[in-house]
């Protein structure tokens, strides 16, 4: 888990992003993963509240993370959930077939976030040592 990685884990973090699954409460749009990952970054360098001052990081980092789900997603067609997972989530058949069919697009989504979670672990430690550094 990315917050973890940076030693930011809070439980009312992790039930606040409950709803991205199955492309933002099973509407089938961005993958979750994109979006807990943004979710991390911000974590580590958003600002609490308005009166901060914006870190510019934020926004590099996670372009540059919308960059390497993009790559990754590409060979699906796109990085929204109904393009990975092909999976109408209002059908209760289809998501049956999802979690139970060994031989579903399960299997493609479960590749999916754990390459982009080792690229997020790899991309958060880079920013720790650079936070580190200063």
């Amino acid at each position: 888990m990315g917050l973890e990685k940076i030693d930011q884990y809070d439980e009312n973090a992790i039930k606040a992003v409950g709803a991205f699954g199955g492309g933002i409460a099973s509407s089938g749009s961005v993958c979750g993963t994109l979006l807990g990952a943004i979710a991390a970054v911000s974590s580590l360098h958003g600002r609490g509240n308005i009166e901060d001052r914006e870190n510019p990081r934020v926004w590099g980092v996670s372009n540059k993370l919308i960059k390497q789900f993009n790559e990754l997603t590409e060979p699906y067609g796109g990085r929204d959930c109904r393009d990975i997972a092909r999976v109408n989530w209002s059908n209760h058949d289809e998501v049956k077939n999802f979690y139970s069919n060994p031989d579903s697009t399960r299997k493609d989504c479960i590749k999916i976030v754990g390459d982009f979670a080792f690229a997020l672990g790899k991309i958060l430690e880079k920013e720790l040592a650079r936070m580190e550094k200063k």
